[in-house]
């Protein structure tokens, strides 16, 4: 598959504190690419350097073969790379619509709007629901919904969705993941997700990288990895087991 987007030994820092340390990745199109790691392991970092929040100090993205690190995220949404930032990030004192409207802002074709307007609700039926409540008195997961929403509105080729599961329950997060897989396989959507929920990622994800301060550790298929024994100890057993894992793994690594 031609890739996409492709990250190449990026850099990324906040003022002395080196974030990214020579990551590199490729994200076929059409397909699901998730990064896992822990907390403070670079992945926001990698989002946000990805779309333009952050000028790398060395390394490079490609995008459609054109060289776009460096660009401002306005830019980048214009030519189809969308950022749905941890946290979600919606306009509170907004409704969903205008919420909705916002994120069509920079397209120039508005004759499509209605159309892509009823696609987003036929994906979040209860956005059409809540069409003119104020985006701050939704429920979590219906503000996750809206933020992935938003940046459809936008028409992507690529969205870089940063933790959706953050805060949800069970079944909200199983809600998500499916909508994000429908998004994939219906509208070609191309996907870089970046998670601590391994499970539900790998699950939906094509390829996957294991981030861990700020270095690609380990990547491959989803399924070889969700088979890994080492994935498997470190992010796929009991949460606390988990964390134990995880610090485990890290000072395993710099024994090699």
């Amino acid at each position: 598959m031609t890739a996409l987007l492709t990250v190449n030994n990026l850099e990324s820092s906040y003022g002395p504190v080196m974030a990214l340390k020579g990551v590199s990745l490729s994200v076929p199109e059409g397909s699901i690419v998730s990064v896992l790691g822990s907390n403070g392991a670079g992945k926001t970092t990698l989002m946000r350097t990805i779309s333009g929040a952050l000028v790398p100090r060395k390394g490079s993205v490609h995008y459609r073969g054109q060289r776009v690190d460096g660009q401002e995220p306005d830019q980048l949404v214009k030519v189809g790379i969308a950022h749905v930032p941890e946290g979600r990030e919606v306009f509170p004192f907004m409704s969903v619509a205008e919420n909705l409207r916002m994120g069509a802002f920079t397209r120039p074709d508005r004759s499509e709007f209605a159309a892509d307007l009823e696609m987003v609700y036929g994906y979040f039926p209860v956005l059409a629901q809540r069409h003119d409540q104020t985006a701050g008195t939704l429920s979590g997961g219906e503000q996750q919904m809206l933020a992935i929403a938003r940046g459809l509105m936008g028409r992507p080729s690529v969205m870089l969705l940063d933790e959706p599961s953050l805060g949800l329950s069970p079944v909200l997060v199983s809600d998500i993941f499916a909508i994000i897989r429908r998004l994939n396989q219906e509208q070609g959507l191309t996907i870089v997700l970046v998670e601590q929920n391994a499970r539900a990622a790998l699950t939906v994800a094509d390829h996957g990288y294991v981030l861990e301060t700020g270095r690609i550790v380990m990547d491959g298929p989803a399924k070889q990895l969700m088979d890994s024994d080492e994935v498997r100890e470190f992010y796929l057993g009991r949460k606390q087991d988990s964390a134990r894992g995880q610090r485990r793994w890290r000072r395993r690594k710099s024994w090699r």
